[in-house]
């Protein structure tokens, strides 16, 4: 079974997010999450996202409210993705944040593939 870590996110009403990462691919997320919210400020278009933001990594993760589901990263990279491609913005920074988010969406679904897990 590969090894996974889970990226602790905190959202802005103060609810949890657990996004379950392969280990090879968790501080991509992290940092990748950490320059969104850095470049997020010189979006000038009027329907930019709240992003919650990552606030620690997870190695082994043993939720005991049951109600918790944690995410998985191709679902979560996807969502980035679709959310980040719909802002009406097409200049810098926009053009590379979206670079960014694919480039880690390309690496999961190939790493998803080679696990056999998609």
């Amino acid at each position: 079974m590969p090894k996974m870590t889970h990226i602790l996110l905190h959202r802005r009403d103060g609810s949890l997010l657990f996004v379950e990462m392969p280990a090879s691919h968790a501080y991509q997320l992290s940092a990748l999450n950490l320059r969104l919210h850095k470049e997020l400020s010189k979006l000038t278009a009027d329907n930019v996202p709240e992003l919650p933001k990552a606030i620690a990594e997870i190695g082994e993760l043993d939720l005991l409210d049951e109600a918790i589901i944690p995410t998985s990263g191709m679902d979560y990279i996807n969502e980035l993705e679709s959310t980040f491609a719909a802002i009406r913005e097409s200049a810098y920074p926009l053009v590379s944040l979206l670079t960014e988010i694919r480039a880690l969406q390309a690496q999961l679904e190939q790493w998803y593939e080679e696990e056999g897990s998609i």
